[in-house]
């Protein structure tokens, strides 16, 4: 049973982590090494940097994200990220249907809780 859990927690955590990456971006925008930090506090995330990097940059490529580079003072530069417009719109209906999904699945809960 615990391997059939882990691996569905991994699925999971793939489903939602872009829509994870575009809430932490709604606010402002953030270098890489921040949405780590941020994406991190999130209980059962589980995300690391070589999970985050890749997912940015697909993002990119999709037009939801966009990207510049900064110098810093304290190191290399920095990239940040920010959403698009169309990258606002998109984790709009994400957001949506997330929760529809949410609602169902305690509907089906409480469901199977009186038939138990």
């Amino acid at each position: 049973m615990t391997d059939f859990f882990d691996n569905w927690t991994v699925q999971v955590r793939k489903g939602v982590l872009e829509l994870c990456i575009l809430n932490a971006l709604v606010e402002r925008e953030r270098y890489g090494y921040d949405l780590v930090k941020t994406l991190v506090a999130v209980p059962g995330l589980g995300v690391t940097e070589g999970t985050l990097y890749p997912l940015l940059s697909r993002l990119r490529v999709a037009g939801l994200v966009s990207a510049r580079l900064e110098e810093s003072s304290e190191g290399p530069a920095r990239k940040y990220y920010s959403l698009t417009k169309e990258g606002r719109k998109i984790m709009s209906v994400m957001n949506d249907y997330l929760e529809t999904l949410n609602q169902g699945t305690r509907q089906l809960q409480s469901r199977g809780g009186k038939h138990a």
